[in-house]
């Protein structure tokens, strides 16, 4: 008669929270609760994931669980845990058949002035001075502070400043059939 056998014949524990009991249950089961998942369920290399959740399980159940009940126990939370995660493959699969949508709600005549917004911005940051257009870039692309940037370029905060603004005019000028902020 195997240790566990004879801890749930005697009852001599109320629950399964004690290291030794808990290890014993785990040399017991572990092979069978492993087993019946791979081949219940087809898991493959999950099996052993989901056994050890299961007693993990037990484990947080402890208290709740005598040795007499915890065979019973790892063996549903298992298949529990199992058929959660075939029904969420599920709704995966599901939504995964799903295609996305390839249109967009803008006008042709709005993603026309966009590219023609994108060419006259990047002609006008090229007209730039390369001090502006590095500040610039730092700044507002980047989303640096001035005191960084002024660090980064070895000079002072006000330097920078002026080339951001100045940068910033300059650009206003070249795109003023655009609106800027």
């Amino acid at each position: 008669m195997s240790e566990i056998t004879s801890l749930v014949a005697k009852d001599l524990h109320s629950n399964v929270c004690k290291p030794s009991v808990f290890s014993k249950l785990y040399e017991q089961y572990a092979t069978s609760l492993h087993d019946f998942l791979y081949y219940k369920y087809g898991l493959g290399t999950q099996a052993n994931d989901m056994m050890q959740e299961a007693f993990v399980s037990l484990w947080k159940a402890c208290e709740n669980v005598s040795p007499s009940k915890a065979k019973s126990f790892l063996f549903t939370v298992a298949s529990n845990k199992v058929l959660n995660e075939l029904k969420h493959q599920k709704v995966v699969l599901k939504y995964q058949k799903i295609a996305p949508k390839n249109y967009t709600n803008e006008t042709p005549e709005f993603l026309m002035r966009q590219e023609e917004f994108l060419q006259q911005y990047q002609t006008a940051l090229s007209n730039l001075t390369e001090d502006q257009r590095i500040a610039f870039t730092l700044s507002k692309i980047e989303g640096k502070k001035h005191k960084e940037i002024a660090a980064l370029l070895g000079v002072t905060q006000k330097v920078v400043e002026y080339r951001i603004y100045s940068a910033f005019d300059s650009l206003k000028s070249e795109l003023k059939n655009f609106k800027l902020k």
